[in-house]
């Protein structure tokens, strides 16, 4: 059996502004394709039969967030906390051996282009092969630049047959030494893409990473002993308690040549997608080398990245840059040195930005809310809510809410109190009342949300019943 693991739990930040801390690119197109991850699993027919046999594993913030929607249908692993992709790995393997299936498991990262399918779909088969016998296997992309962004795997040779025997894995090098491996050749950038029996990783987590082996241990004791449908149970519980290691720190390095890792060359014009810089290489130009997305004009300019999603950017007479526009944020930068976004976001986090965390418009399960207007005190919203859904039965400690019906009708209970508010009337709920705003209608409910108090934070919510199984301290 075949189980496609995709790690969806990256934060994306050198893809700033598009990509928030609470919606990473991940769940986003960067190039007008589909969702990043929607596409991942979609390039895996037909070697899974369906998304029966995809599991993702995110995070609670973004699988209660914005990305409810994308993740729909798909069995998920729920990470209270980031620790890194062997954490991720392990867990994984452990669900899958839970069901009794020894899967060969597919590892892909979430947010990779990959434009030759076919090319993938051969080096695909490949690597299940391998797999089934027993070996660990990595795709092996060639190098065509010294890029300090990505691990290089080194070969025992570069004869270009179809596996290759891994000789060793080097960590992110500095640009001089990047240089120096392209120059001896026999080297591949690491992919992050693998392929292994459940089985097989597992005991090597156990020999190589015992700290990681011993939390799993807890995880299946808890597992065994309650006898649960709600194995993630258990995650919630122990899964903090892993270290903070990568799978090639962890396992890839340790392994000896004789324990069969091998490398697949893999030519299949493949993007991690992981700057700017390489957004600009994966959008067609113009003939002056232009890469223009949305809204977007350039005048006597070359080489330049336009990625605009709400207004119109023109550029005059300029080169080299990649400009980024959001409807509440703009990036300019020099090509070449996208890497340093990440600068950027570190800046916006201790500054407490909201702009490093959301858009102004931020997707729910049951519709959407933009941000109009934020000054000390109060708070403007427009919020709208999809016929048949509602928000959660809620309070609020720091503020009150006043909602005027623009479009639709809301159904609102406040305190017990039902009551039905068409277009042009308001309601109003008071500071710690609690209430749950509905849509019975057939048609988008549309209002205007104006907070009042001396605390406005999306945290101040004291949640109580939800439909879509989102927690106390989840976001609305």
């Amino acid at each position: 059996m075949i189980k496609a693991v995709v790690l969806a739990g990256g934060s994306g930040t050198r893809l700033w502004p598009l990509s928030r801390k609470h919606v990473p690119k991940q769940y986003l197109s960067v190039d007008g394709g589909e969702v990043m991850l929607k596409a991942t699993v979609d390039r895996l027919v037909p070697f899974i039969r369906g998304d029966d046999d995809v599991l993702i594993v995110t995070n609670e913030l973004h699988a209660s967030g914005e990305a409810y929607q994308v993740l729909s249908g798909y069995e998920k692993i729920l990470e209270p906390v980031g620790r890194n992709t062997a954490p991720a790995i392990a867990i994984s393997a452990a669900w899958l051996l839970r069901q009794n299936t020894d899967s060969v498991m597919v590892v892909l990262p979430a947010d990779h282009v990959i434009r030759n399918r076919v090319a993938f779909h051969d080096v695909l088969g490949k690597a299940i092969h391998h797999a089934k016998q027993g070996e660990l296997v990595t795709f092996g992309i060639e190098p065509t630049h010294p890029d300090t962004g990505f691990g290089y795997i080194k070969s025992f040779c570069n004869d270009n047959s179809s596996t290759i025997k891994v000789e060793k894995f080097l960590e992110k090098p500095n640009l001089v030494t990047a240089k120096q491996l392209l120059s001896e050749g026999g080297y591949y950038w690491n992919s992050g893409m693998f392929v292994w029996k459940a089985s097989v990783i597992m005991k090597l987590i156990a020999k190589y990473l015992p700290d990681v082996n011993s939390v799993i241990e807890k995880i299946k004791c808890a597992w065994d002993e309650e006898n649960s449908d709600n194995p993630q149970l258990a995650i919630d519980t122990y899964f903090h308690e892993m270290p903070d290691i990568s799978i090639d720190v962890g396992i890839l390095e340790k392994v000896p040549n004789d324990e069969g890792m091998v490398v697949i060359p893999s030519d299949i014009d493949w993007s991690d997608v992981g700057s700017w810089d390489a957004v600009y290489d994966i959008l067609p130009k113009d003939k002056s080398n232009n890469a223009l997305y949305g809204e977007a004009l350039a005048l006597d300019c070359s080489n330049i990245l336009i990625h605009s999603n709400k207004r119109l950017v023109a550029a005059v007479g300029v080169k080299d840059l990649c400009v980024v526009e959001t409807s509440d944020a703009i990036l300019i930068v020099n090509r070449g040195e996208s890497q340093r976004v990440r600068d950027v976001v570190s800046a916006l986090k201790d500054r407490n930005a909201q702009e490093y965390v959301l858009h102004p418009t931020v997707r729910r399960p049951w519709g959407s809310y933009t941000v109009l207007e934020e000054q000390l005190g109060f708070k403007m919203k427009r919020i709208t809510v999809e016929p048949g859904h509602s928000l959660s039965l809620q309070r609020h400690q720091h503020r009150s809410e006043h909602w005027i019906v623009v479009s639709g009708t809301a159904t609102v209970v406040c305190d017990g109190d039902t009551r039905v508010v068409t277009k042009n009337q308001s309601t109003y709920i008071p500071i710690g009342s609690t209430h749950r705003l509905e849509n019975r209608g057939k048609i988008i409910l549309q209002l205007i949300e104006v907070q009042v108090g001396e605390y406005l934070g999306e945290d101040d919510i004291e949640r109580f019943e939800d439909d879509y199984g989102r927690r106390k301290s989840d976001l609305e």
